[in-house]
C-alpha cells in the first residue's frame, strides 16, 4: 500500500497526467453524478469541504511533498463547480505553502466554466489553474441526451472556448463506443466536429467500460444500445481521427479501457495513427468482443 500523507475519501480518481501530483479533495463526489456511463462516484454524495479542513491538509501535503512535486490536482469529480470566491482561498493557500508550481488542475463540466465570469476565470488562471480536464464524451446532441450528460453541443463548446479565452488549457476526453452500433457514426463525426472547433491542448479517447455488465448500462441508457465488437470500436476511432483537422493537439488513447494504444500529435501524426489502426484492424477478428475490465 502506498503511503498517503492525508486521509482520502475513497475511491480517489485522478487523470493519468496527474500521477506525480499532490492531490486535494476540495469536493467529494460529482455535483451531477447522473451520467448513464459513469460509476465513479455513485457511492458518494456530493459535498464541498470546509476551508479549515482543506487548509490543514494543504499544510500537511506541503510538508510531505514540497520540493518534490511540480503539479497539484483538485478532486473529486468536478471541483471546478466551486465558485471563484470558494476556489481563490484554496489556491492562495496552495501557492503560499508550495511556492512555485508548474500548474494546478481539476476536473470540470462545461457548465462549471459558464457559471464564472471572464474576470473570474482570468483571476483563477493567474492563481495557478492552468489546466481543466473535461470529459465531454461526445459531440452529438442526441447521444448527450441519451446518456443524461446535462450538457449540449453548444454549452460544451461555449464553456471550453470561454476557459481557453482566459488562458486555461483544456484536456478533452471522448468515450469510444458510448452509443453502441446504432449511434456510432454520428458519435464519431460530431465528436470530431466539436474537437475541430475547440482545438484543445490535450485530447484522449477512452472506451466505454461496463463494470456492472451490459444490462446495467442498458437500463440507464435512454435509447437502443447494441454493444460493438473490438473491430467496430477501432473503426469508430478511425472515423473520428480521419475527420479531425486540428493543430498541435497532444493525443493519447493509452487508457486501460482501450484495445489499441495510440499516441501522437495531431495533425502531424494523423496519417501514422490511421496506419496503426488499419494494421490492427487487419489482425482483429470481426467477432472479438471487448473484455470490459473493471476499471473502478
Amino acid at each position: 500500500m502506498f503511503f498517503q500523507p492525508i486521509a482520502y475519501d475513497e475511491p480517489l480518481f485522478r487523470p493519468p497526467g496527474e500521477a506525480r501530483s499532490a492531490i486535494l479533495q476540495a469536493t467529494i463526489g460529482c455535483a451531477w453524478n447522473k451520467c448513464a456511463f459513469c460509476e465513479m462516484y455513485t457511492a458518494k454524495k456530493f459535498r464541498s469541504r470546509p476551508f479549515t479542513q482543506l487548509k490543514d491538509e494543504i499544510e500537511t501535503l506541503a510538508k510531505h511533498y514540497k520540493g518534490h512535486v511540480k503539479k497539484f490536482f483538485l478532486g473529486d469529480g468536478n471541483a471546478f463547480v466551486l465558485s471563484a470566491s470558494q476556489l481563490m482561498p484554496i489556491l492562495d493557500e496552495i501557492n503560499q505553502q508550495f511556492g512555485r508550481l508548474q500548474r494546478i488542475s481539476a476536473y470540470a463540466l462545461p457548465k462549471d466554466i459558464l457559471s464564472k465570469s471572464d474576470q473570474d476565470l482570468r483571476e483563477l488562471r493567474q492563481s495557478g489553474i492552468k489546466l481543466l480536464y473535461i470529459g465531454i464524451e461526445t459531440g452529438d446532441d442526441e447521444l448527450l441526451r441519451l446518456i443524461n450528460k446535462s450538457e449540449t453541443y453548444h454549452t460544451t463548446l461555449d464553456g471550453i472556448l470561454k476557459a481557453q479565452s482566459a488562458g486555461i488549457d483544456t484536456s478533452i476526453m471522448i468515450l469510444t463506443g458510448l452509443g453502441g452500433k446504432k449511434y456510432s457514426r454520428q458519435h464519431a463525426l460530431h465528436s470530431a466536429e466539436i474537437i475541430n472547433q475547440i482545438n484543445p491542448r490535450f485530447l484522449s479517447t477512452l472506451t466505454l467500460s461496463l463494470p456492472y455488465g451490459q444490462e446495467h448500462y442498458e437500463v440507464r441508457f435512454k435509447g437502443e444500445y447494441i454493444q460493438q465488437s473490438v473491430k467496430e470500436l477501432m473503426e469508430e476511432m478511425k472515423l473520428f481521427i480521419e475527420n479531425l483537422h486540428v493543430e498541435n493537439v497532444i493525443y493519447r488513447s493509452n487508457h486501460v479501457s482501450n484495445s489499441l494504444a495510440l499516441a501522437g500529435t495531431l495533425s502531424k501524426d494523423k496519417n501514422t495513427l490511421l496506419k496503426q489502426i488499419d494494421e490492427a484492424l487487419a489482425f482483429t477478428p470481426p467477432d472479438l468482443m471487448p473484455q470490459n475490465p473493471d476499471i473502478l
